[in-house]
């Protein structure tokens, strides 16, 4: 357990890129309610994903880690929350097949509401308002009193957490993953992609190679692993009232958990040495992940480990790159190098998201998916160099028939955005335009693994 430490602690250090509530007294007053709720997830489910987490950190394993950019109330709905799992199932089959790896399947989903602003507040035609921070906090529409910070927000965010996780586990454990249904998980819309095809073809032979098993004597009764998969939620842990109500102390350990998902991670702007954040986050047993940008130095990151994991335990931190694809192969190798050198068992994953971010003519942010794509290149290409492994991916993405994010096979111009232009904050990928990265990066992985295996010969 860490020392000096009590789940309110975070409240003596500095706290960025949180609201303001005008209310103290109704902040309060949901906080005691939610901190009478029953958890939303379990310790021993967190130290399980920590387990798992252990074994990517050792190369034995991958993360594949995707979301929503920010999940909202409006959108609620089980058809966009089963959309979004069987694509994250689909990616994990497409990795899985290549790299002969098991994928640790973690989701964006179950709580990801809070989002962190460039400003504290939005201007437009004249008026000021506080910027939206996420439905957890305020409302999207530019209208004064849905923008004042309403911590009720955080008891729907609750019940909405607990119907997805509901369904989430039905999904996972019910039959709906069962390998023998992997023909079933291709999204209508996909037939369009170039991709589909090959996955057609993964599906194929993934189902003679069951058929065979079968034969064999092997078969989802006598093998549970064929029936379902472990499926984990995450999200940025950004508001603190928020995650101090949802913890709790393990009956079994004494330790104290994270109970509002089973990973959490700490965001570029939280990261820095005295943030409430890290403060938090340091006490808590649950895996963390720390998003590592180009302002963090590696004599600062190695400060933060010491803060984050003293005890040095194998998958208890996540380091999730977000750079840029022009600045990866510049700034990555000096951590890399550094944490080697130190023996820090961590987890490297790559969010080649968040750091290629354009503005278009029209107005929208997008996500042009070649540089996506070359920052996961990147990537893969410094820990090469160093000697070390690329263990995972973290992005933002939608099974939704969404044009967000331009470029891919399916040709997203800049002129389609408008299309069908969801998201609440960045623009996500959609089915198409992931089950085509999960290929590529399956290509990188296949390479990677035989390069491992020539270097060990």
């Amino acid at each position: 357990m860490a020392t000096n430490w009590t789940p309110e602690s975070w409240r003596n250090h500095e706290a960025v890129q949180m609201p303001v509530y005008p209310d103290a007294e109704a902040l309060a007053s949901a906080e005691k309610e939610l901190s009478s709720y029953p958890p939303l997830v379990f310790a021993g489910e967190a130290r399980a994903l920590t387990a798992d987490l252990a074994k990517v950190a050792e190369g034995k394993a991958f993360l594949l880690q995707g979301g929503d950019c920010a999940e909202s109330f409006a959108e609620f709905h089980p058809d966009n929350i089963r959309d979004t799992f069987r694509v994250l199932l689909q990616m994990a089959v497409v990795l899985t097949y290549s790299s002969k790896l098991p994928i640790v399947k973690v989701g964006r989903m179950a709580g990801q509401f809070a989002k962190p602003r460039s400003a504290p507040n939005e201007d437009i035609g004249g008026v000021s308002l506080p910027s939206y921070r996420g439905d957890i906090i305020n409302d999207i529409d530019f209208a004064e009193a849905g923008r004042q910070p309403d911590p009720q927000r955080m008891v729907r965010a609750y019940n909405q957490s607990a119907a997805t996780l509901n369904l989430l586990r039905a999904f996972s454990t019910g039959g709906y993953a069962n390998l023998h249904r992997v023909h079933a998980w291709m999204l209508d819309f996909m037939g369009r992609s170039p991709w589909a095809a090959q996955y057609a073809q993964v599906a194929q032979r993934i189902g003679d190679a069951l058929d065979f098993m079968a034969a064999c004597g092997i078969s989802p009764e006598t093998v549970p692993q064929l029936a379902g998969t472990n499926f984990y939620t995450s999200h940025e842990a950004l508001l603190l009232p928020y995650e101090q109500a949802l913890t709790r102390r393990d009956s079994t350990t004494g330790d104290w958990y994270d109970t509002s998902a089973h990973m959490l991670w700490i965001g570029d702007r939280t990261r820095f040495e005295g943030s409430s954040h890290v403060e938090y986050l340091r006490g808590v047993g649950n895996p963390i992940g720390l998003k590592c940008g180009p302002s963090l130095e590696p004599d600062a990151l190695l400060r933060m480990l010491d803060t984050v994991d003293p005890a040095r335990q194998p998958g208890r931190v996540t380091l999730i790159t977000r750079y840029g694809h022009d600045k990866i192969e510049k700034h990555l190798p000096a951590l890399v190098s550094a944490v080697k050198r130190e023996g820090r068992p961590v987890v490297w994953s790559c969010d080649p998201m968040h750091g290629n971010v354009v503005k278009t003519n029209n107005g929208y942010k997008t996500r042009p998916f070649e540089r996506i794509l070359a920052e996961v290149r990147g990537f893969f290409a410094v820990h090469r160099a160093e000697g070390t492994h690329g263990g995972g991916i973290h992005i933002e993405m939608t099974g939704q028939n969404v044009t967000e994010c331009t470029g891919g096979a399916m040709d997203v111009t800049q002129m389609d955005l408008a299309d069908r232009y969801h998201t609440h904050c960045d623009p996500r990928l959609n089915a198409g335009q992931s089950i085509e990265l999960a290929f590529l990066l399956a290509e990188m992985l296949n390479q990677e693994m035989k390069d491992r295996a020539r270097d060990a010969a």
